[in-house]
């Protein structure tokens, strides 16, 4: 057997003194480490944000509920249904987001009536209808739809006589709900005006 030329190895015959330094020095990484990460987040959420994925700490943020998939009690003859916009936010501070639809039937031409929905999804149940807030009935149609902090918004386009053509609305109205109590409370103002309760 031939025998190394070379000393020993320190670490082969190891005392309690080189491991004390060897966890000092690797303290020293750590906590240097520690020091060289970069700043949290900065990024804040607005109200609505933070209004519409409110949760408990550790479950994961609900997911405010699909309208495609969803029939609305809308009547289009066989001719389909188009959801034209939708917003999502939690309507009556629950936690759980809801989404607001607008909805009107699948035309070639002109603008027909819309349908404003809000519909809900329970945990593990497929989303649902559960208010109306413009009825396509109204013959109104829908535009510029928000919901901000619990409330919802949309300018509503109408007609003010038979003879107006239906590509052209000629009154305008805005209006916003609000979820009170046990049902949503409208109020309404010429567009781009101060609302009134309706």
């Amino acid at each position: 057997m031939q025998t190394s030329a070379l000393p020993d190895l320190a670490h082969t015959d190891a005392r309690a003194v080189h491991w004390l330094a060897t966890a000092t020095a690797m303290a020293a990484v750590i906590a240097v480490a520690g020091l060289l990460q970069p700043d949290a987040a900065t990024a804040t959420a607005s109200a609505s944000e933070q209004g519409a994925t409110t949760r408990h700490e550790g479950a994961p943020a609900a997911q405010a509920p699909d309208p495609a998939g969803v029939t609305f009690p809308l009547d289009c003859a066989g001719a389909g249904q188009t959801v034209a916009d939708s917003a999502p936010g939690d309507l009556d501070g629950d936690g759980g987001p809801e989404t607001v639809a607008v909805v009107h039937c699948a035309a070639g031409s002109g603008t027909p009536p819309s349908g404003v929905y809000v519909v809900t999804r329970r945990s593990g149940a497929a989303p649902r209808v559960v208010a109306t807030l413009v009825d396509p009935a109204q013959k109104l149609a829908v535009t510029d739809l928000a919901v901000r902090d619990g409330r919802i918004s949309a300018n509503l386009l109408g007609y003010s006589s038979p003879d107006v053509p239906r590509c052209c609305p000629d009154e305008r109205e805005s209006a916003s709900w609000l979820w009170k109590g046990n049902a949503f409370v409208k109020s309404s103002g010429p567009a781009g005006g101060s609302a009134r309760a309706a």
